[in-house]
Order: structure tokens, then sequence, then C-alpha cells
């Protein structure tokens, strides 16, 4: 059964209203990291299945968050985390890998995986137009769909 996966990162604190208005229509919302604030993810798990990875701004409260996911969707494998230069050396079956810290919406396949970054949907910093992405996923296939966010 097909499923829609909306992918953000980087909230800082902040939960848009234009990206949760999106996220109330997903099945999975995947988190790469610095939340900044538990009551985000509060707001986000009533919504649907949620993965979250603690990022390097989240404090003392994330310390129960893994820094490092693996997980399955509808027959794909992923792979996630914060920053891009923690992902595992051995990513065996992974087919796509998602990571934030940058701010910067970055999709690209590399060995045959979907490397993913959905870019910052929280507070505009280092002149980046906040972002996130939808990812669509049907028995082992996907389609991606950027989504630019108002500033």
């Amino acid at each position: 059964m097909a499923k829609k996966i909306g992918i953000i990162s980087d909230t800082h604190g902040l939960l848009r209203p234009e990206v949760l208005k999106i996220l109330k229509t997903c099945d999975c919302i995947l988190h790469a990291g610095d939340v900044d604030r538990p009551e985000i993810l509060d707001q986000l798990r009533p919504l649907g299945s949620l993965y979250a990875v603690r990022g390097n701004n989240d404090g003392d409260w994330a310390r129960g968050i893994a820094t490092a996911l693996r997980f399955k969707i509808e027959n794909i494998s992923f792979f996630m985390t914060h920053n891009k230069k923690d992902v595992a050396w051995d990513l065996k079956d992974t087919q796509i890998v998602i990571f934030g810290h940058t701010h910067t919406y970055f999709e690209k396949m590399i060995d045959d995986r979907l490397w993913l970054n959905p870019g910052s949907c929280g507070r505009s910093r280092f002149g980046q137009e906040p972002t996130m992405a939808v990812l669509y996923v049907d028995n082992k296939s996907w389609k991606i769909e950027k989504i630019n966010l108002s500033a």
C-alpha cells in the first residue's frame, strides 16, 4: 500500500503552520534532527508514524533519541542521521539516506541510493529558503517532491 512520507529537518523549535498542514496529510514523518524542543515531537506524534534522530542542537532532553536510525517503510530501507559525516560506512541494503544539518536541500542518486537532505523548515538561517520534502513510496519505488516554503 502506498505511503506518503513527510521529511523535515532543522526545525530549531519552530513548526510552521504550512509544514504542519502538509504533515497532517502524511502517513509517516521523518525528522532528521535539530528539533530543539520536545514539544515539536509532541505535536508530530499524533499525525502518523514518527521517526526522529537527535541533532547537534538537541540538548539534554533528547538524550534518549538515537543519533542514527535504520528502518523500513513499504519495503524500502532507510538510514537517517543528522549530519552526513555520521552516515554509517556499511549501508548494507539501504536505498534512501536521509540527513540534515546544512539547512540546504540536497537530492542526488549516489551508488544507487537516494541521498536526501530536506533542508531546514524552521527559522530561515544562512540565507537559505525554508524547504522540506514529501516522499511517495509504493513497493520499492518512490517519487520525491521538494517543497519550498515561504520565508
